[in-house]
This record gives structure tokens, C-alpha cells and sequence, in this order.
């Protein structure tokens, strides 16, 4: 069976020989500059619609010459086909280290990634011109989320830190404005107050609520705590899984908080009505028999008509639930395969869906207007070793949409795409069922 395989063969097994083959090879990853350069349409690769499929070719590409000028490299174009365009604009080969989070803002044009230093880079839309970076006291960014002009890390010592940035005559400018849980300079109650406020372990994930000012953090000490930011107090902290919580997600829309951990459940909670505390919903889980898979990752699409919720897990599949308009219940709509091992990383934009997965490579499914039918569009291969965090925006809101999507894995490299996609036509199971109507057969 496929979940059996990939028991049996995990790609970390062969993390340690690419990584030694990056290392011991650094002409491997050339550079050239990136700057100022126009890509047209015919510079872009295409890819054919496709059905999601377990079978995957990875597929190794060399680099253009070396340019002096930039760190960034371009990858090479391939052969065009019609339904999405698609092409890795840059890529960035960082010797200190793999990144381990990153973070959009559209609306100042900025990009964020954190690491393991204590630096959070910061790089300029969309020539990925770099800004400078972040310095804090602690480093193992694993988390980050933006809101406007606010920015929030986690870090290794198990706080986070709150700062507020403005880009102006493209000129970036930070400032740290609080870090917590905060520390009583009292010795006799130190101890006191990371007890009863700060994670007891790494913060693995963190979401921004608006509308109540709510900083979310999950971590692996199986918890989920609530801060405000008007205080930078803890108003609540409750035990939400078994085991590591693994990503947390909230919808703005009606406040619900959606978190997913290593004992395979994804669990979907809301705050009491006037008080501080959190209720459990639902609980969700895998429709396979007996699967108990850990989840990675998870991602929530809404639109004015339609919500869905996508989880990853590590046997490569992709789970969703659509809400009901009446109930408010999340009902399993069915589940994507494709990646061959763990999906490490989610992202939901638009009508599409982005998935970063050990396998080394991104998928790129798109949902079908009305009903839960998904095709996969493309796979963008490129990164030598597992995909462990994504982000995107919308960068071209027309009839071709467009859209920038960054990747890092754990090959130590950092990767722009931009993606256009075609307007979406009948797909799937309607274009086959039309053919057949019409007496044409399938090929």
C-alpha cells in the first residue's frame, strides 16, 4: 500500500547526502542578478492540467553562470503547454543556515523569513532587493505572522516579539515594541511567571485575530495559549492536543481558531461569548481506516460564498472539509493525492492551493467554482530537499491572474515563483462529462 511505502521510505533518510552534495559542491548554485530584469510571457513555463497522482519525477536542474552582482540565481525555462504558467524567478543559497518561516505583506511590498540566527531578513517586492534585517536577543524563528504594518516572531527562548515597520521611498524602517510573556526582575517571581504564562516548550506556530486584539501561539508542549496585545498578558491557555501542535490558523471572519498536531487531529475552537476562555467545536480527522497520521500543516480558504479547510498530513495526502452555510459544521469534502511524502507546508489563496512536501517538490491545485472537485495544475520542482515553509500573494488581479509564491527547505535555499493562471475554464470531471455527452471519448 502507499502509506506503507512511505513508512518504509522516508526522504530524510537521503537529507544528509544532498546536503553534503550542496556543501562539498557550492559551484552548484551560481548566482546571477535578478535586478531590474523583465520577464515576458514566453520566458515562463507552462504546465498541462493534470490529475492528481502519486507518481512523482524529481527532477535535478543545473543553474545559469555566476554573476558577482546578486546572491539570487535564475532557474532555466522549459518546454510551454497551455494551462498555467509558471517559472522560479530567483533563488537564494544561504551557507548559515536553512529558513524555517516567512511572512508576506502586500500591502507595504515586504517580504520576512526567520532562521535559526537571530536576524529576520527582510527583502523588497518584487525584485528581491534585501532591506536588511530584524535583530533580536534570541534566534529559532520558527514562527511568523504580519497584520499591516505589525509583525510577530516566536522565538527560541519561547517568547514573542511584537514589531511595527514602515517601507517609505523605499526606505524600511522597524522598531521592537514589546516582547512576551514578560520576566519579573524579581528573582522570587521569575519562576512564578513562566510558569503560569510562557510555553514550556518551542512555539511551533502563531495567528493574529483582528477584530480582539488576540495573539494565538501553539507549541510543542501540547498547548495553546491566547495573548492581548493592549496588556502582552496571557487571557488563556488550555492543553488542545495530545501531542506537538504543528500549525494554528484563525478565520477572521468569525474568530474560530483551527490548530493541527502530530496525533493526527485537526481541531476547530471558539472563544466563549464575553469571557477569555476557549471551547472545543469539532474535532476532525482523516477518513482513511485506521490512519492516525500526524498532521503538518494547515490552510483556510474563504470567500463571500464558499469556506474550506486543508490539512496536511505525513503520509502525502491532503485532507478538506467545506462548511455548511446553515450549521456552520465542517464536512470532509474528500482529499488530494499526489506528493509522495510528508506535506510539510500549506498555503490557500484565491481558488488555489500550494503544497510544500518532503518529496522536494510544490503542487499547485486549483478548486473548482462551485463543488469540491480539485486538479492539480502544476508541479514546481527545483529545491533538493523537503519544502518546509510557503507563503503567497495575489500580484496580478486581472483576467490572467497572477500570483508570487516563496519556498525554503531544508536544501538551505530560499525560492521566488511566479505563477499565472489561465481563467478558469469547465474543469475536471464537467470537461470529461461534456466529451462524453458529445459522443467524444476521453484519451
Amino acid at each position: 500500500m502507499e502509506l506503507e511505502f512511505y513508512r518504509r521510505n522516508s526522504l530524510f533518510r537521503l537529507i544528509d547526502t544532498e546536503r553534503n552534495i550542496v556543501l562539498e559542491s557550492p559551484s552548484d548554485l551560481h548566482n546571477i542578478n535578478t535586478n531590474d530584469e523583465v520577464y515576458d510571457d514566453e520566458d515562463l513555463q507552462f504546465s498541462p492540467s493534470m490529475s492528481s497522482s502519486p507518481y512523482i519525477t524529481t527532477m535535478l536542474t543545473l543553474m545559469p553562470p555566476p554573476s558577482p552582482e546578486s546572491p539570487w540565481t535564475l532557474s532555466p525555462h522549459q518546454t510551454p503547454s497551455p494551462s498555467l504558467l509558471y517559472q522560479c524567478i530567483a533563488s537564494l543559497y544561504r551557507p548559515e543556515g536553512s529558513i524555517s518561516s516567512i511572512a508576506v505583506s502586500k500591502q507595504q511590498g515586504v517580504v520576512f523569513a526567520g532562521s535559526e540566527s537571530t536576524r529576520i531578513h527582510v527583502w523588497r517586492q518584487p525584485d528581491h532587493n534585501e532591506y536588511g534585517c530584524l535583530k533580536a536577543t534570541s534566534g529559532e524563528v520558527r514562527a511568523i505572522a504580519v497584520h499591516g504594518n505589525m509583525l510577530f516572531t516566536a522565538h527560541k527562548d519561547h517568547k514573542i516579539r511584537m514589531w511595527n515597520f514602515t517601507v517609505t521611498d523605499h526606505i524600511f524602517k522597524s522598531k521592537k515594541v514589546s516582547s512576551f510573556p514578560k520576566t519579573s526582575s524579581f528573582t522570587l517571581f521569575s519562576r512564578f511567571t513562566n510558569t503560569k504564562q510562557q510555553h514550556k516548550e518551542c512555539i511551533s506556530c502563531l495567528a493574529y485575530y483582528q477584530t480582539d486584539g488576540l495573539v494565538y501561539t501553539g507549541s510543542h508542549d501540547r498547548t495553546v495559549k491566547a495573548w492581548r496585545l493592549i496588556t502582552n498578558h496571557c487571557v488563556d491557555s488550555f492543553v488542545a492536543h495530545e501531542d506537538n501542535v504543528n500549525a494554528i490558523v484563525v478565520n477572521q471572519d468569525d474568530g474560530c481558531v483551527f490548530t493541527c498536531s502530530s496525533d493526527g487531529s485537526v481541531k476547530i475552537w471558539r472563544r466563549v461569548f464575553r469571557e477569555n476562555s476557549h471551547t472545543l467545536t469539532m474535532t476532525l480527522k482523516s477518513q482513511f481506516p485506521n490512519s492516525h497520521h500526524p498532521v503538518n500543516a494547515i490552510a483556510l480558504n474563504t470567500s463571500s460564498n464558499s469556506c474550506f479547510l486543508y490539512s496536511g498530513s505525513s503520509d502525502g495526502t491532503i485532507n478538506f472539509w467545506e462548511k455548511e452555510k446553515l450549521t456552520h459544521r465542517f464536512n470532509h469534502g474528500g482529499f488530494l493525492q499526489g506528493h509522495h511524502f510528508s506535506v510539510m507546508c500549506l498555503v490557500a489563496i484565491e481558488k488555489l492551493i500550494f503544497s510544500g512536501s518532503e518529496d522536494t517538490t510544490i503542487r499547485v491545485w486549483r478548486r473548482e467554482e462551485e463543488g469540491c472537485f480539485h486538479e492539480c495544475l502544476a508541479v514546481l520542482e527545483g529545491h533538493r530537499g523537503p519544502v518546509r515553509c510557503l507563503a503567497a500573494c495575489l500580484e496580478i488581479d486581472k483576467v490572467v491572474k497572477g500570483f508570487l509564491v516563496y519556498s525554503a527547505s531544508l536544501d538551505q535555499t530560499f525560492k521566488v515563483w511566479r505563477v499565472k493562471v489561465s481563467p478558469e475554464e469547465r474543469m475536471g470531471l464537467n470537461s470529461y462529462m461534456d466529451r462524453r455527452n458529445n459522443g467524444i471519448d476521453a484519451m
